[in-house]
């Protein structure tokens, strides 16, 4: 068996399992690869196609299959996502260490951050960030690569969240730049910010009773934003922009992730002046909203 069809039949195997994917791949294919190629010990960016340097048809010997099986089966029986049963998750090309204490890093406003896609709504003296709601820290991790002048302090509610976000700070050699503080939202961080980051819990009661068990592995208190009585997926959202400029500078913005929740955002704070930013999903996943709007 070559290592393009292992790939193929693990893929047809997923498929036939009705597997859920949106954990770092978004189909069969690039899940099953995902899979094999962490078995075999192989880089995730082996070629596969056709050209010179392809490794499609390399050998995969006996122990090479056994392996690649024993990971599928796992993936499939427990539906955990890959990430969970790798440890290993990516981000715009950065690779984190995940488990079950935190959610599979996927924000897209990593890619915001990557691609310069905040960029004008930043000043020169934009120098302290905020990333809320952590998680593994990626964020923060992101963000002091991209920005080498700033500090970054990682806040999260969840002492075990902020566990594994300190080896992703440690991996990645930044603990001079960035903070950990355990806070249930802002309570424990005076600022001023003159960047908030956050990707909150924002999913709405009915949709969180209808998320895949891939999902449902995650830690529920980082999806479900009705945790103080709500089912708009907006009871975090409304303390933040509440509280928010009072731990902002002058001309700082907050830039808020709420998915496919626009709908429930926007009935929530109709009158509130926000910018919708334009990512890889669309122009209705991820907002920008400047201090003084906030104070309107």
């Amino acid at each position: 068996m070559t290592l393009r069809e292992l790939i193929e039949s693990s893929a047809a195997r997923l498929t036939q399992a009705g597997v859920s994917f949106g954990h770092g791949t978004t189909n069969a294919f690039d899940e099953a690869a995902w899979l094999v190629l962490w078995s075999m010990g192989l880089p995730l960016d082996t070629p596969l196609d056709d050209g010179p340097d392809s490794e499609s048809k390399r050998p995969v010997a006996p122990v090479e299959s056994a392996r690649a099986a024993t990971l599928l089966e796992a993936r499939i029986s427990t539906r955990k996502p890959a990430a969970y049963l790798t440890q290993e998750a990516w981000l715009q090309g950065v690779a984190f260490y995940v488990d079950e204490r935190v959610i599979v890093p996927r924000s897209l406003i990593a890619e915001l951050l990557v691609d310069g896609g905040i960029d004008y709504f930043l000043r020169e003296s934009t120098h302290k960030v905020l990333d809320l709601c952590t998680g593994n820290g990626s964020l923060a991790v992101i963000a002091a690569m991209v920005f080498p002048d700033v500090t970054v302090d990682a806040a999260d509610i969840s002492a075990d969240a902020l566990a594994v976000a300190r080896i992703n700070v440690d991996k990645h050699a930044l603990g001079e730049r960035i903070r950990l503080v355990e806070s249930d939202g802002l309570s424990a961080l005076p600022g001023p910010y003159d960047l908030i980051l956050c990707n909150p819990p924002y999913v709405n009661a009915k949709s969180m009773a209808e998320l895949p068990a891939e999902y449902k592995a995650e830690p529920a208190i980082a999806l479900s934003g009705n945790q103080s009585g709500g089912s708009d997926g907006m009871d975090f959202i409304r303390v933040l922009l509440q509280q928010a400029p009072r731990h902002m500078a002058p001309g700082a913005v907050l830039v808020l992730e709420i998915g496919n929740e626009r709908a429930f955002f926007e009935a929530a704070f109709p009158e509130l002046e926000v910018i919708w930013l334009d990512t890889s999903a669309g122009e209705d996943q991820v907002l920008l909203v400047a201090k003084e709007a906030l104070l309107l």
